[in-house]
Order: structure tokens, then C-alpha cells, then sequence
């Protein structure tokens, strides 16, 4: 694995880029007219000949039984090549970067040298099972010219041309045929593992989990098998999730293909007993996406109840206030044009490919593009809820990680940016401030510090180059973390807490916080994490909140937590959502994924 992901380290992932091709149907045809201009006919058989060549060039053949290259020059051949490029950082085949500098010299060492895709009857048909993998690479929402697609086409029907003439193929051209297919599948192989970008080179908040995987051995299992597309499709995610996505990316660009995209033409709000044209195509609107159901309705300029239902369901899966009302923020989604809805599924299937293949028979997931967090249980959510998330400038990171502990009556450390930033300013303006939100002074972050009268300190001479104080919040009805806060390792020092402003999941929006996420429904989830634990009840839990003591609980079973970022997602009754990308996360990697290779 580590040559074609850590490439990424070496040159700036030439893996996910877009090479130019060479254009070898030119270099055919003039073989052709020049073949035919030694004829009496010109005429005729140049009109053959460009024929003959347009059918093949329209309906390659993978297998040939004509004569190839002697099988020892091409073995020796390969083996120089390799080796000669094996010390190398770029290594180009037919004006294209190979990307696998360290595992293809590996893979062919292996093997003796023995070409893996062509022998002495031509070339093997795992060579077209390969190509046509690659070839559907848009059902994964990724581009098939990235792995040199058009390059091996043309390079076949160079093959097939010449072998059709009855003359020996250029050793070379087998090597380069070779080089091309095995880079393509180790490519191709590697981005439906573990993505085509690495998140980690455009979010410094974002940690990518790397699955080690042999592509050489699975590789070289799969040509002994004849496994070629079995061997592909097994290293795709294998979440639920990741297929719904897919089958409504297939179903958007098959709308795409139909249907024009004309903009609903009301410039105000629509509503139940509204008529006319901007009601006609929000139907139309609402029947592409589902939401409507089609009818022999021949009022189909009014705005019914039917209509309403269906609007209402197209602002919950949009994440848009539910009244069922077209209003601005509606119409704007609405109008939204379908390649971009398009391009949001394929940028979230990319996203799908980041995180572990198996979450876990039991995990907590939080979505914190949709503020929301679930627990789920052998495929089952028995347990959903509203969450607050950072802000746009503390954003929450997004991460796998496991939870261990949770604490009771916790204290809260103010960190010490808060603390300068926030907490700072309003004890400038009423010292007094301090006393009413229960926080105390430190003298330093050490275990041992002196805990000091705030009242002896002049907090207007206060700084972020001289402030060394440790602010502590003590347990109570104030504090920021509530009565409980769940704790997962995380080199983020992100956490989920209760908090004491309920009235923030009143909010559509909840991105208030400083980077840790706030739980509508501590008490649920502290009893859903202890239920194996038969000396916690709902009773004892909340008997022991009201003490006020600080309590640390160690889980009995562990649970697997992950924090991601999806802005369209479908969920286990097959309806796709679509989310604003409020930490402008899309864009970015929606210009990694065409980011074009370095000069070759």
C-alpha cells in the first residue's frame, strides 16, 4: 500500500491526477494510407483501410491468437525497464506518471519478471475484465481517465492493428501495456481503498483512517484466480451508506440526461391554495426528486394538500425549517442545478472511502454538517439526538477514535485560548463574573498549583503573553460542560458534553461551540453507555449527579465513536439528504479531486 498512498508524502498525489494522453490513432492512420498509397486503387483501398481502422478503433479486441513478441525479449525488456526506473522518482510510461515507484518494481520482482496481462496466445482476459472495472470507475463517483483508461485503449488498438497486418508487435509497446494495466489497478485498487485524496493535505482537522492492505498480494491472488473485478469491488467500502449514495448518483444522472433544469419562476413565497405556472414546475421539481408522487391530478397548477406534504418533505431532507411553505430558502434549494447535487454525492462518496471499513456492531456517530449524532446498534439507531458543533473558525474535527470514560459532575479546564479570547474580556468589564460562573484561579496548569484570590489580581494589565493562570469552572448548574461529559483519546482534546443552554437545539443552525460537541440527551446516552453495568440505574445516575461530586466511570465495554462530515448522505429508509456546507469543506476537495498531474 505504501507506494501509491505515500506518493502522497513524495510528489503532490499524482495518483489523483488527470494525464495528458498521447495520440497514437494519429500514428496509425498514416501507417494505413501509406500501406494502401503502394496499391492501384488508392481510392478504394484507402477507403478500406480507414473502414477497417474506424471499426477497430470503435470495437477493440482484447484477445488475439496472431503472433506476438518473443515472450523472453519481453520478460527481459520489462525487467530492464523496471529495474532502470526503480531508483527513480517520476517514472513515465507513454507521456504518463506511473504512480507505483515502489510497488510495481516489487510486484514483477515476484513474479520472475513473467508479464502478468499478455503471454503467447495475446493478451489475457483479466486485461479486459480490468478495463472494464476501470471503465465504470463514475459508478464510485470517480473519473476512469485517471488511471490511464485512454492511454491503454489506445495502446490496444495499436496492438490489435499491428497483429491484424500479420507483423511481429513491438516488444516495447507489450512492456508499456504491462507497465499501464498493473499501475492502473494498483491505482485504482488503492483510491477505492482509502480514497483518491489523502483529507489530512486540505484539513489540518481532518484524520484519515489507512487500512494496510497487500495490493501486491491481492494483485497477484486475483491473476491466479482470474478475480480481476472481484479483487476491485472487495477493496470498496462495504457500509450500506456507501452503496445508497451510489444508486442515487446513478439515478441524478439519469435525471441529468432527461430532464432540462428550468428555475421555478416565483419571486415570492408559494403555499397551499397558490396557482400558476411556478406551481406547475415546483410539481414537476418535486416529482424528479420523489417528493411528489405522479397523479392523473388535472389541477396541476394548484398548490394542494399533496403539494404541501411534498414540500415538507423536501425541507426536512434538505435541513430547511419544516412548514411547508416555498419561501426564499426553499426556492434557493430548489433551484440548486442537479450537477451540483451531482458533484455533492461523488465528492461524499470520496468521503466514505476515509473511514474504517468496519464501525463496529455498536458505535456513536455524529454528522456535523446535519447537527445530529445516532447510536447504532448491530445496523439498528435505537438512539438519536441533536447536537451543537463548533463554530466556522473552531471548527469540530473529524476523526475515529474510542470512547472509555465517562465523568459525572465534571470540571471544565478552561483551555487557555477560551480563556484569553472569552472569559477574559468579561472579567475586564465585571470581575465579579468569576464568583457567579464558579470559576476558579490557578496559579498554572500544574497538578499541584496554588489556587489564588481572584480579587488580588489586575485583570486589565491581563495579556495572552503574560496570562499563566489556569481557569477551573467547578461543578454546578453553570457549567459549561453540564452534568456530564463523554471522553474519547483524541489529539483534538474534543469531547461530547451536556450543556446548560438547552434552548440552542432550538436552533436550525448549531454551530456555537468551541470545537466539542454539546448532546441534546446526556442522561439517554450516559444510560444507554452503562446498561451492562448493573450498578448504574436511572435512579443511582441521577442521584449521583445531584451530590455534585465530581465522578470518573470507566465503560465496561468501550464504544467506537466516529465524527464526520457528510453533506449528503442516505439513510437506512433509502432518503437522501442534502446538507449546507457550513465549514466550506466541499469546495476544497472537490478541486483536490481535479487537480491535474505535474508536468509530464
Amino acid at each position: 500500500m505504501a507506494g501509491y498512498l505515500d506518493n502522497d508524502k513524495q510528489i503532490k498525489d499524482p495518483s489523483r491526477a488527470i494525464y495528458r494522453w498521447s495520440d497514437p490513432e494519429n500514428q496509425v492512420l498514416k501507417k494505413v494510407i501509406k500501406m494502401f498509397e503502394e496499391k492501384r486503387n488508392i481510392s478504394l483501398y484507402l477507403f478500406l483501410g480507414i473502414v477497417f481502422l474506424i471499426v477497430f478503433i470503435r470495437f477493440p479486441v482484447y484477445k488475439s491468437h496472431a503472433a506476438v513478441s518473443d515472450a523472453v525479449i519481453i520478460k527481459d525488456r520489462l525487467k530492464k525497464r523496471v529495474e532502470t526506473k526503480k531508483t527513480k522518482k517520476r517514472f513515465i510510461c507513454r507521456r504518463e506518471l506511473i504512480c507505483g515507484v515502489s510497488l510495481i518494481p516489487l510486484f514483477y520482482e515476484r513474479r520472475g519478471f513473467a508479464p502478468a496481462w499478455c503471454g503467447d496466445d495475446g493478451i489475457f482476459p483479466q486485461a479486459a475484465a480490468l478495463i472494464s472495472e476501470i471503465s465504470s470507475a463514475r459508478d464510485e463517483g470517480l473519473s476512469p481517465d485517471v488511471y490511464h483508461k485512454n492511454n491503454i485503449r489506445s495502446l490496444l488498438q495499436e496492438i490489435e492493428f499491428t497483429q491484424a497486418l500479420g507483423e511481429t508487435v513491438d516488444p516495447d509497446k507489450w512492456v508499456d501495456l504491462e507497465l499501464l494495466l498493473t499501475d492502473a489497478f494498483m491505482m485504482y485498487g488503492s483510491h477505492l481503498l482509502a480514497g483518491r485524496v489523502n483529507p489530512e493535505t486540505i484539513h489540518t482537522d481532518w484524520i484519515v483512517f489507512t487500512p494496510a492492505v497487500d495490493l501486491i498480494s491481492i494483485l497477484q491472488s486475483a491473476l491466479k484466480a482470474n478475480q480481476i473485478k472481484h479483487a476491485l469491488r472487495d477493496l470498496r467500502p462495504n457500509h450500506p451508506g456507501y452503496k445508497r449514495l451510489k444508486r442515487y448518483l446513478w439515478q441524478y444522472r439519469e435525471i441529468a440526461k432527461k430532464d432540462k433544469w428550468s428555475p421555478i419562476l416565483s419571486k415570492t413565497s408559494l403555499r397551499k391554495g397558490d396557482r400558476g405556472i411556478s406551481v406547475r414546475r415546483l410539481r414537476e421539481r418535486l416529482i424528479i426528486f420523489d417528493d411528489l408522487s405522479t397523479s392523473g391530478d388535472d389541477q396541476i397548477d394548484l398548490f394542494d394538500e399533496t403539494v404541501e406534504s411534498a414540500v415538507l418533505r423536501f425541507q426536512k431532507r434538505h435541513g430547511l425549517k419544516t412548514d411547508g411553505v416555498v419561501g426564499s430558502q426553499t426556492l434557493k434549494i430548489l433551484n440548486i442545478p442537479i450537477q451540483e447535487r451531482i458533484r455533492q454525492m461523488e465528492i461524499n462518496l470520496e468521503r466514505w472511502r476515509w473511514i474504517p471499513h468496519n464501525l463496529g456492531d455498536r458505535y456513536i456517530l455524529a454528522n456535523i454538517a446535519d447537527f445530529k449524532l445516532h447510536v447504532t446498534e448491530n445496523l439498528q439507531r435505537i438512539l438519536d439526538m441533536l447536537v451543537v458543533v463548533g463554530k466556522p473558525y473552531r471548527r469540530t474535527p473529524v476523526f475515529s477514535s474510542k470512547m472509555t470514560f465517562m465523568v459525572i459532575n465534571p470540571y471544565w479546564n478552561i483551555p487557555t485560548s477560551i480563556a484569553v479570547k472569552d472569559i477574559l474580556p468579561r472579567i475586564r468589564q465585571t470581575p465579579a463574573y468569576i464568583a457567579q460562573q464558579g470559576i476558579k484561579v490557578f496559579k498554572d496548569w500544574s497538578n499541584s498549583a496554588q489556587e489564588l484570590d481572584y480579587g488580588a489580581i489586575d485583570w486589565k494589565k491581563m495579556e495572552r503573553r503574560n496570562f499563566t493562570y489556569k481557569l477551573r469552572q467547578e461543578p454546578g448548574p453553570k457549567n459549561a460542560l453540564g452534568r456530564v461529559k463523554f471522553m474519547f483519546p483524541n489529539k483534538f482534546a474534543v469531547y461530547l458534553h451536556d450543556t446548560p443552554k438547552h434552548s440552542l437545539f432550538k436552533e436550525l443552525i448549531r454551530d456555537f461551540s468551541s470545537g466539542c460537541i454539546r448532546v441534546e440527551k446526556p442522561i439517554d446516552l450516559a444510560l444507554y453507555l452503562l446498561k451492562d453495568d448493573p450498578q448504574w440505574t436511572r435512579e443511582i445516575l441521577l442521584e449521583t449527579i445531584k451530590t455534585g461530586k465530581r465522578k470518573v466511570v470507566r465503560l465496561k465495554n468501550p464504544i467506537p465513536v466516529h465524527l464526520l462530515y457528510w453533506t449528503a448522505w442516505v439513510d437506512e429508509s433509502d432518503m437522501l439528504y442534502f446538507r449546507d456546507d457550513i465549514y466550506d469543506r466541499d469546495r476544497p476537495l472537490d478541486r483536490a479531486l481535479k487537480e491535474k498531474p505535474p508536468g509530464v
